[in-house]
This record gives C-alpha cells, structure tokens and sequence, in this order.
C-alpha cells in the first residue's frame, strides 16, 4: 500500500459539484481517502480561462503508478473530460484548456519515476501554488 497525492481542478460547469463527483469517483476507484484540503480558487494557469476550483486529497492505495494513473483518466472521462494528446505552441510550451475536471498525481509513496505520460512527483508541484499550498495544508497532517 501507498499514500498518494492527487490534484483536482475543475474551471467548466459546476466547479464545486464537480470536484464532490472526482472525490466520490476516486473513493471507488483509488483505495481509502485519508484527508483532503480545503477548495482554493485559482487564476487559469497557462492559459485564458475561466478561474480553477482546486484541492489535493490524499489516498491509502493498492494500485501500481499506472494503475493509478489509469484511474485517475477514468473519472475525468466520467466527468466530461475529452481526452487526447498534449497540444505544444511552436515554442515548445504546452497549450492548455478550460476542462470540467483535471486529476493530477502529485505524489506517489517516495517514487520518482520519469516515463513516457507519467511523472511523479508531478514536475510542477514545486512552482504552482494551486498544487502546492492545498498540499503543504495536508501533507502528513495525521
């Protein structure tokens, strides 16, 4: 078994509505919650949008990293999310877009893994304030 950290943003629909619906998906998929932080509200990063609702929750799991990360695709997919590639601008920095949810694995155990579509811990989790503030507030909290 491992604690993970996962990332929920949604800046589509019913923000607050549906990060409730991540969370209640994730419960069936990932394993035991353990805690979650409080519901922050972001400027969109990288991007013109709409603003993010978002929240870390922690989980207690039996799945492998891509298991995992297999789960976490499933809820966006349950929840709107149209999947596909990674878009880059002619600069080479990623083109991103309003989304009804975003599962992000921030933290996976003490892992450190560099694969083709997974990276953890998450490259960002150090210069976004939207992951790591809502982390910092519950990371080892017991």
């Amino acid at each position: 078994m491992n604690d993970v950290y996962l990332a929920l943003g949604s800046n589509l629909g019913d923000r607050k509505g549906n990060l409730e619906k991540a969370l209640a998906y994730l419960d069936g998929l990932v394993g035991e919650r353990l805690r979650e932080s409080s519901v922050m509200e972001t400027e969109a990063f990288g991007f013109e949008g709409a603003p993010f609702l978002n929240m870390v929750a922690a989980y207690r799991t039996a799945l492998t990293p891509r298991e995992l990360l297999a789960a976490c695709k499933k809820v966006e997919a349950q929840l709107g999310r149209k999947p596909g590639e990674a878009e880059y601008d002619a600069s080479g920095r990623r083109i991103y877009h309003d989304r009804p949810i975003d599962v992000d694995i921030l933290l996976f155990g003490d892992m450190h893994i560099t694969e083709e579509g997974l990276v953890i811990p998450h490259p960002g989790l150090r210069d976004r304030a939207f992951f790591r503030e809502p982390m910092n507030e519950i990371y080892e909290k017991d």
